[in-house]
């Protein structure tokens, strides 16, 4: 009896537990969140290590995706620091530049950004930079490239642009106790019509009975359960890496049903009749994209936004 008793409970508190993990990992955290979280901890490592606040936030959104990345999530690294031959902690490994690679993981993420500014103080080649201002964010920012921390050719400018963004030198004047005058309301406009499945032309049937539409000039099909893109690619004899590369998404993507998914390249903006958008809750900058029918690369640039980079409900995105 006490067996027969045993079993139903236990299944319950797994079955709960389950529930509970994967609701915490599919919330994910948007910069501004991100930003409210650290901001405290950046400022206090400012004080102590004497690097700008902004920089130090900053280098956090863009290398840990605003707190959603895999190495963040699961290691509390959210600078991408790899264990080097001093690290005596933790290990976490993961594909990065070469396979299973080796990054330091902590206890808790405020170790991280504490091993984060000790990293740049011990270090030789980055010594140069506490000779700049430590308000001129944007020196230190060209500072960080020329000394060598990351290879993105491109890493100050998106460095700054979270900065400026969300104002994030506010935090530098914080830690000098220089309080900022309250920053002027950001000007929207009004966002007008949104594309729909209604609003997408029926241009065709595949052999399977499949509606194909047109979307901004573009063939696109819904995704029906049980769709896999080698199962798609089949019935519309194009190669598998085609789907992925047309729909911007990993090979470990999984297709949800009703998901949009086109079957050629999109455009680089939105059509005429399209200016803005809003982000609406549960929406991501990919999932705007092919609501549009326009790359996803495109629209970062066109809004001078980081690649990875998660927006809050409400912000205004330009789609053309």
């Amino acid at each position: 009896m006490k067996k027969k008793l045993h079993q139903p409970v236990s299944f319950v508190i797994t079955f709960v537990l389950l529930i509970v993990s994967y609701m915490g990992y599919a919330q994910r955290m948007t910069t501004e969140e991100y930003i409210e979280k650290y901001k405290e901890v950046a400022i206090k490592k400012m004080k102590e290590f004497h690097i700008p606040a902004s920089i130090t936030l900053a280098q956090g959104v863009l290398e840990s995706g605003s707190g959603n990345s895999r190495l963040a999530r699961k290691a509390n690294n959210h600078f991408g620091i790899k264990c080097h031959k001093d690290w005596h902690g933790k290990k976490f490994y993961m594909d990065d530049d070469e396979k299973h690679e080796c990054f330091r993981k902590y206890p808790k993420a405020a170790d991280s950004y504490r091993d984060h500014s000790k990293f740049l103080t011990q270090r030789g080649r980055y010594s140069f930079l506490f000779d700049y201002d430590i308000t001129d964010y944007k020196k230190w920012a060209y500072g960080l490239k020329k000394a060598g921390y990351a290879t993105n050719p491109r890493y100050p400018q998106l460095l700054i642009k979270i900065i400026e963004k969300y104002h994030l030198d506010q935090y530098d004047k914080e830690a000098l106790g220089k309080q900022k005058k309250r920053k002027k309301k950001i000007k929207t406009h009004p966002e007008g019509a949104i594309p729909t499945i209604s609003t997408f032309t029926v241009s065709d049937t595949s052999a399977t009975g499949r509606k194909i539409f047109i979307n901004n000039k573009r063939k696109l099909i819904l995704a029906r359960e049980g769709d896999t893109y080698q199962k798609i690619a089949a019935e519309f004899e194009i190669y598998t890496w085609q789907l992925y590369k047309y729909n911007e998404v990993s090979r470990k993507h999984k297709i949800v049903t009703g998901e949009i998914i086109y079957l050629e390249k999109k455009k680089a903006r939105a059509g005429k009749k399209y200016k803005y958008h809003h982000i609406r809750q549960g929406e991501s900058l990919h999932d705007v994209a092919q609501l549009y029918g326009m790359k996803l690369s495109k629209l970062l640039k066109m809004n001078n936004l980081p690649k990875g980079i998660s927006v809050p409900v409400g912000t205004e995105v330009r789609v053309r």
